[in-house]
């Protein structure tokens, strides 16, 4: 009897797990954790509201996530059959936060650069671009049309980025202390501190909509940054050997590049308001 009830009693245990198991797996989808800057419009934002699609975010109570990166997280996250989840974090801690697993993806404009790639991997590219100079409209700038031109001028970029970097490519620059953030260089080039600051160029457009007072310099050919194109080229970053390599680029190829310029131009449209 006792052999009995033992056997009886394991059965019913084994039953009671694959139920709860059963009930775990359906009643809530995965959650996918995209760690953003929310401050480097068009790419993301914050905002107060889900206005034109933005998505709250984790980690600010009263603050939404807008801009081109929240779309493409949200098609790649429906993609994955998983619920997003966006987390606002600066620019510094997105990597650190990547390997120590508080996040799943970096989708917050970033280049594939070779240092980034020595510490985590990248998707394929889900953005191209170019660099450009934001300068004030009515500024000593205002008719250069190589970087050239800039020779002298107080140029400064965001910190430990690429647009810093090249910087070091204008003759006789006078090159200014990197800034944190795009909303600090903003204020820093209005303000009379600096003539520009170095941007990809749909952070530029993004800028000049909403300043009416900046504008940017773009360059053709040899006369602009020379840098390999995954400087300028914008990938999704991902813990080393991540699972979710595959299905993210998969996601990524069903996005057409007319989508993604109509997502861009969207999220230029919608940082302006």
């Amino acid at each position: 009897m006792k052999s009995i009830r033992k056997i009886s009693i394991l059965i019913l245990s084994v039953i009671l797990v694959l139920a709860l198991l059963s009930g775990c797996s359906g009643s809530s989808k995965g959650k996918l954790r995209v760690g953003m800057e929310c401050d480097y419009a068009p790419f993301n934002w914050t905002q107060a509201d889900n206005k034109n699609g933005a998505v709250a975010i984790s980690n600010d109570s009263t603050g939404y996530a807008g801009g081109y990166d929240v779309q493409m997280a949200k098609k790649i996250a429906d993609s994955l059959g998983m619920e997003l989840e966006i987390v606002k974090i600066d620019w510094d801690g997105l990597i650190p936060a990547l390997t120590s697993e508080k996040i799943d993806l970096v989708i917050a404009g970033m280049s594939p650069t070779d240092e980034r790639k020595e510490v985590i991997d990248f998707s394929d590219y889900y953005y191209e671009s170019d660099l450009v100079i934001v300068i004030k409209k009515d500024g000593p700038y205002a008719n250069a049309t190589s970087i050239a031109d800039f020779s002298g001028a107080k140029i400064t970029g965001q910190l430990n980025t690429t647009h810093y970097i090249v910087i070091d490519q204008i003759s006789g620059v006078n090159k200014q202390e990197a800034l944190p953030d795009f909303s600090s260089m903003m204020n820093s080039l209005k303000s009379g501190f600096i003539d520009g600051y170095v941007s990809e160029r749909p952070g530029a457009l993004a800028a000049a909509r909403v300043h009416s007072d900046l504008t940017f310099i773009g360059f053709e050919g040899d006369n602009g940054f020379k840098a390999d194109v995954n400087e300028f080229y914008i990938s999704i970053g991902m813990k080393k050997g991540s699972s979710l390599m595959n299905k993210v680029n998969d996601a990524l190829g069903k996005i057409s590049k007319v989508e993604r310029a109509t997502l861009m131009d969207q999220a230029i449209e919608d940082s302006a308001e």
